[in-house]
């Protein structure tokens, strides 16, 4: 009696490369939020490779109306960025945000990770409490780990739902201070003396949320 052959692999077979990358596009295609190599995997079949189907999938679409792009640690399908200019008039933006909320969110982007110590040196100005809640609620920065210093205070960071939102990979690719200016983006400060920082600013004092967003 002969002894039977060794079952060598898996029981179950992964299914064609091909498939694999139209389940990663069913799955990008339908999900609202960037999804992760480790989520895809844990959907599809067992021995499936998300990682080699996500790239087969980025190559197709390259050139399309939509793109595979990589956000923070995740993946998502989103609009070229050359006719992002036909979804303008999808948007309807009711308010927007204040002064002193982009000074805060643009400072936490481009110093992150910084404490509200830190903003408030680069600002001049001490930072409301609304201010730092509201961008919190939005999900446009997050807590970052404390500073190994007296006090050990936290710091800011960034989220990938703000990465998500303007199209970034990561915060490397932010706009140098050149762009900005090109975009008219980035307004002359007054000569040092003219208006002493802190003057005529109402974020120390006011404290509410209301102060994060100005009605048009």
């Amino acid at each position: 009696m002969t002894d039977a052959p060794e079952e060598t692999g898996t029981l179950f077979e992964a299914p064609p490369l091909a498939e694999q990358e139209r389940m990663v596009e069913a799955v990008l295609f339908a999900s609202a939020e960037p999804v992760t190599i480790a989520d895809l995997e844990a959907r599809m079949p067992h021995g499936s490779d998300a990682a080699q189907a996500v790239e087969l999938l980025q190559k197709r679409y390259e050139g399309r109306g939509v793109r595979v792009v990589h956000v923070g640690d995740a993946w998502a399908i989103r609009t070229a960025p050359d006719l992002g200019f036909l979804m303008q008039k999808e948007t309807v933006e009711t308010r927007k945000l204040s002064r002193a909320a982009i000074e805060t969110l643009a400072i936490v982007a481009y110093h992150q990770p910084c404490t509200r110590a830190e903003i408030e040196e680069i600002r001049g100005v001490s930072v409301s409490r609304g201010t730092i809640d509201q961008l919190l609620e939005m999900e446009w920065i997050k807590l970052g780990r404390r500073r190994m210093t007296p006090g050990r205070p936290v710091t800011f960071v960034v989220t990938p739902e703000f990465l998500d939102h303007f199209g970034l990979e990561n915060a490397r690719d932010l706009p140098g201070l050149k762009e900005l200016r090109a975009a008219g983006l980035l307004e002359n400060r007054p000569p040092p003396g003219a208006i002493p920082l802190g003057e005529g600013r109402e974020d120390e004092v006011d404290e509410d949320q209301s102060e994060l967003f100005e009605e048009e």
